[in-house]
């Protein structure tokens, strides 16, 4: 299903949800039954939030140039806890 734009002459634009392809170019409006033309619009992609627009950036860039990695980098490593059925074996 998609959503596509009409705009009545009266009542302003309004969305329809239809069958991808099956969009006709006039379709009646909800409010007035009265003839209303598809209206072409870009899709919302544009609106992207910033941090995602830079991700979706950097991933494009990896797959020409790939960042390389020689080493690992320094940090705190993961703490080890003790395995939870030492407290239950037999001590001589």
């Amino acid at each position: 299903m998609a959503t596509y734009e009409y705009l009545c002459g009266r009542c302003g634009p309004f969305d329809v949800r239809l069958a991808i392809g099956t969009a006709p170019a006039d379709h009646g409006c909800p409010v007035c039954t009265g003839p209303a033309r598809r209206v072409y619009s870009p899709p919302g992609l544009t609106l992207t939030p910033h941090t995602v627009a830079s991700l979706h950036e950097r991933d494009e860039r990896s797959r020409e140039a790939p960042a390389v990695v020689s080493e690992v980098p320094p940090g705190k490593g993961v703490p080890r806890r003790p395995h939870p059925a030492l407290p239950r074996l037999p001590r001589s």
